[in-house]
């Protein structure tokens, strides 16, 4: 009996190669290289370390989620105002079932965001057709998202968490099950909660609120209910946020800048600004298809597609302008906005009538994306010495003893530390009369990274009692 090549090939190709569920699986397996990896990666190191604090003080302090606290406060509790610990809060309550590991983080993002890329493709072929939806969703996929959905970082995770509930409003509309709406509300509002910037994706919900053809009915339920999201982030971001900042005396959280003063910091930085878009977000080849897509979106006159394109970017712009040169400062704040240049990216392939130059442009993205991520799946061996921080302080003194770091302004060091304190510049550390007052905060080691100091630093704090040295680090006692 022979075999039919031709249409098993057919077969497979429609099963798997097709199917976005399949390339989703395998970008997951992907992803999973290096999973348990330390917060040691060089790009925003510090970022993901404050998440991981918040996760272990849940662990080992204090388990109430409206009082995060950080280990970089000094002689205070550290309780300070964050991003509503949504992911952090996961991240403790697999410690309960574990004990507690910061790769955890990682685990939750990248199961979100991926549940997040397939809820894409399920809310576009509400609208769209299917191979249209199949290449935005795997755009997205091998996008800036690729990299940052196994961070322990909100970015992705919010913007799934939104996704997946929009598409629940939607189904509501066409099915009028209530379900949806209630689950529209709980994604939504953890999405949100986790990180504020993803609140600009709700504007795709007014192409259903101002549909006369949709029953009024259902348009009411929808705004109420999208009221009602915005009743306990409007609560944590702006009344609870400052109280727990003034209260305990410890400010973290940024949020944001005036709307002029943010214009002037993005129109001052044109360069770096326009560089998230057409290098962090797709990388050049997938910014050439997102802007091909425009113009022929434009061209053709493709109302539907230029609506929800052109609604998404007024938003995502007031965001830009209150973000101001933190937009530009940090790769991540792009992120939103990537689904919405996937899916014109995706628009330009589908102009391609040739469906294996089709696959050719699309495979071009993929591999430039993929390549300059890559190196994110990997630790650098000359950051790991920092893992033995934790060794050499449980050596010196007790988890609740208060220590001091080079650090600069990265928690990276404290965190590997585990324990609570300063972490501070090298310059400062050269000052007598600083050090003095943190003496007086109750501040009892120094702890110093010899690739951070110079000569002068170390001579500057002849003084004081080196208890511990090796090729890395050096301790003082302040302890007189």
């Amino acid at each position: 009996m022979g075999i039919d090549l031709k249409y098993n090939f057919s077969t497979f190709r429609e099963k798997y190669l097709g199917n976005i569920r399949f390339w989703i699986f395998i970008f997951f397996i992907i992803r999973l290289y290096g999973i348990t990896d330390p917060p040691l990666e060089i790009a925003h190191n510090w970022r993901q370390v404050t998440g991981d604090m918040v996760a272990r003080n849940f662990y080992e302090v204090d388990n109430n989620i409206l009082y995060p606290r950080l280990d970089i406060a000094g002689e205070k509790t550290g309780i300070t105002g964050t991003e509503f610990s949504v992911l952090n809060y996961l991240m403790y309550l697999l410690s309960l079932i574990f004990g507690f590991h910061d790769w955890f983080g990682r685990l939750i993002n990248l199961t979100v965001s991926s549940f997040g890329v397939l809820y894409f493709y399920k809310l576009l072929k509400l609208r769209f057709e299917e191979r249209f939806s199949f290449f935005a969703a795997f755009i997205l996929l091998t996008s800036v998202w690729f990299m940052f959905s196994r961070k322990v970082m909100p970015d992705t995770f919010s913007i799934s968490l939104v996704i997946i509930g929009i598409y629940h409003v939607y189904r509501y509309a066409d099915s009028m099950k209530y379900i949806r709406l209630l689950y529209y509300v709980m994604f939504v509002t953890a999405g949100v909660l986790s990180k504020i910037p993803a609140a600009y994706l709700l504007v795709v919900v007014a192409y259903i609120v101002f549909d006369k053809n949709i029953a009024l009915s259902i348009r009411a339920w929808i705004i109420s209910c999208s009221i009602l999201i915005f009743i306990p982030v409007i609560w944590w971001y702006f009344y609870h946020v400052p109280f727990l900042t003034a209260r305990f005396g410890f400010s973290h959280y940024y949020m944001g800048t005036g709307f002029a003063q943010g214009f002037h910091e993005l129109a001052d930085n044109l360069a770096p600004t326009f560089e998230k878009f057409y290098f962090d977000a797709l990388k050049f080849s997938g910014f050439a298809a997102f802007v091909a897509g425009l113009i022929l979106a434009f061209v053709k006159k493709e109302k539907k597609l230029l609506l929800v394109t052109g609604i998404c970017t007024i938003a995502f712009l007031v965001f830009m302008l209150k973000a101001g040169r933190n937009f530009y400062h940090h790769s991540y704040y792009v992120v939103p906005f990537v689904p919405v240049m996937s899916l014109l990216a995706a628009y330009a392939v589908m102009q391609i009538r040739k469906e294996w130059m089709q696959i050719a442009f699309v495979l071009i993205i993929t591999v430039e994306s993929i390549a300059n991520q890559q190196h994110d799946l990997r630790i650098k061996y000359s950051e790991k010495y920092k893992l033995s921080l934790e060794a050499i302080a449980d050596s010196l003194c007790e988890k609740n003893t208060l220590v001091a770091v080079n650090g600069d302004e990265n928690p990276q060091l404290m965190y590997f530390l585990h324990r609570k304190g300063w972490t501070i510049s090298s310059e400062k550390v050269a000052d007598n009369f600083f050090l003095k007052e943190l003496q007086g905060k109750g501040c009892e080691f120094l702890f110093l990274d010899k690739k951070k100091s110079a000569d002068a630093v170390f001579n500057s704090l002849s003084e004081y009692k080196v208890v511990f040295e090796d090729q890395h680090f050096i301790v003082y006692s302040l302890v007189k």
